[in-house]
């Protein structure tokens, strides 16, 4: 099954447009897991566990486990949602972009190494440096277009032939990039009006939406703004608003996890229509 259609099939399934994102910090790790050598596979594990059910896929942050050396701890939680969710989407969030060459080997990290089924990546160098990543037909390519951050208008919002870049960026990969049917846009929460003309731009395409949570993002804006006519077509990302839903002292941090992103869940469904 490729990526697209067990993305599909996981909206249906868990009735969800939530993605959970698995971004460990050390610093706001439960006490018991702080210090502990498989601390992060724990902690990961068991947030997984309690929102399986709950999520149309999981993005492990790859940064938040190379900055720590953990990039075999990360290959082995990959491993465990493969093997114990084979039917939820696994995306690995790295934001690459680089000449054909070694966006080739970042192809083979991503897809071979953690055996992910998307992998976001950066337009900012062009097609060539894109290409490579659709050598894997079955995977999705999950490209930037408007980031939720606030500098992402510092680029995104320069006009190219009389349109913002990012719009720009929307119509190349709807039109010309999408050669596999496999693509799959990052538009962020921040802007419900940017994330609905994107949506009127590409189509049912995919969104990968970050930017509710702790971000800020509305989640009655950012959902009327970017369904597609059936209420779906999103990933709607949150990540520290349910890691770290749990105080370090307190509530169990799985339950509490699994507390926030069914209410989020929930909040998402309300405006799906």
């Amino acid at each position: 099954m490729n990526f697209i259609n067990k993305l599909t099939a996981a909206w249906t399934r868990n009735d969800s447009l939530l993605c959970v994102g698995l971004d460990p910090d050390l610093a706001r790790f439960p006490a018991h897991l702080k210090d502990t050598p498989d601390g992060i596979v724990r902690f990961c594990k068991a947030i997984i566990d309690a929102t399986a059910d709950l999520a149309c896929a999981f993005k492990p942050q790859i940064a938040y486990f190379a900055a720590l050396g953990a990039e075999d701890q990360l290959e082995e939680i990959c491993r465990y949602l493969r093997e114990t969710y084979p039917h939820i989407p696994l995306i690995l969030d790295a934001k690459r972009g680089d000449i054909g060459a070694t966006a080739r080997q970042y192809a083979r990290e991503a897809f071979d190494r953690y055996g992910a089924d998307a992998v976001t990546v950066n337009p900012y160098m062009g097609f060539d440096s894109v290409e490579p990543y659709m050598e894997w037909a079955d995977r999705g390519v999950i490209v930037l277009c408007r980031t939720s951050n606030a500098g992402g208008s510092d680029l995104q919002f320069l006009d190219v032939g009389g349109q913002p870049l990012y719009q720009h960026v929307a119509r190349l990969v709807a039109e010309k990039w999408n050669r596999n049917g496999q693509c799959a846009l990052v538009v962020g929460a921040t802007f419900p009006e940017e994330l609905a003309q994107v949506r009127a731009l590409v189509g049912d395409m995919p969104l990968l939406v970050p930017g509710i949570g702790a971000q800020g993002g509305d989640v009655a804006a950012t959902v009327r703004s970017g369904r597609t006519a059936n209420g779906a077509g999103m990933m709607i990302n949150s990540s520290r608003a349910i890691l770290y839903a749990a105080p370090q002292e307190g509530e169990d941090f799985a339950a509490a996890a699994r507390r926030v992103a069914q209410e989020t869940r929930d909040e998402i469904n309300r405006y799906r229509g």
